[in-house]
């Protein structure tokens, strides 16, 4: 899930594809309503505006325009399944489009957000190889590093984010990724992931009451809080390791996060 860095950079990149694509006016398709209803946060709106488009001129030559921007507001309003198909539509039905990148790291988004990572971290490499002078690298090595810190992949974190800093030095990503790197290095046991509140307080009272050093870890995403129960925080992968097993004898669901 993304915190306040992805979203202002998922923020930056659409408002940023919107008006570098869309505000050309060599589009014969009227997009203007699309185009407002989404700039506004209307979202809901856009999407039937652009189903309502699709339903009367699927043939259109310029209709790949309307497919992105329905993959943008879907995956706006969290349906991540939808946004996922329209992105691979224009990746394999508009082979020429001029949406193509952008389709491609929408398509990776998709991935990103619903938490798999290493499929996330694939497209936007193979987005990166395919397109060696992408006006997105940027942002590819700043989502790369994002994907490798949620797999414990440190090492690919710091390279791609060395990357950013090193060839993008004046870009948002740059700031941003800074903020990303991890205030301190330990390894802590997960044992639950809540989006109500209470569930995750009673599980650490329970653990604290059984002499668990558990707090509550609380992740901001697009569409919603979580709350995540941890237990210590270990210099050492080992200690960690003995933890885990522990708890997992006594019934809980752990994994070691970095």
């Amino acid at each position: 899930m993304l915190g306040k860095g992805a979203r202002i950079i998922i923020v930056f990149l659409t408002l940023y594809t919107l008006h570098s694509t869309l505000y050309t006016p060599s589009y014969a398709l009227d997009l203007t309503g699309m185009r407002e209803y989404f700039l506004r946060g209307d979202y809901s709106s856009c999407i039937k505006e652009g189903e309502k488009i699709l339903a009367d001129t699927k043939d259109y030559k310029d209709i790949d325009a309307v497919y992105y921007l329905l993959g943008l507001s879907y995956m706006k309003e969290g349906n991540y399944l939808r946004a996922s198909d329209i992105f691979e539509i224009i990746l394999q039905e508009f082979k020429n489009s001029p949406f193509k990148e952008e389709a491609k790291l929408g398509l990776a988004d998709t991935y990103f957000l619903r938490g798999d990572y290493t499929k996330a971290s694939s497209l936007y490499k193979d987005l990166m190889s395919s397109f060696p002078q992408t006006k997105l690298k940027a942002q590819l090595y700043y989502r790369i590093s994002q994907c490798a810190y949620k797999t414990g992949n440190t090492l690919e974190a710091e390279e791609y984010s060395s990357r950013l800093k090193k060839e993008f030095p004046l870009n948002i990503e740059s700031e941003l990724a800074t903020d990303l790197n991890p205030p301190a290095s330990f390894y802590t046991v997960q044992v639950g992931c809540f989006s109500n509140k209470q569930n995750a307080q009673n599980l650490t009272q329970r653990l604290i009451k059984n002499n668990y050093p558990a707090y509550i870890e609380e992740l901001n995403s697009l569409e919603k809080t979580v709350y995540r129960v941890r237990v210590g925080k270990f210099k050492l992968l080992k200690e960690a390791e003995v933890l885990r097993d522990k708890l997992s004898r006594e019934g809980y669901p752990t994994k070691i996060y970095p």
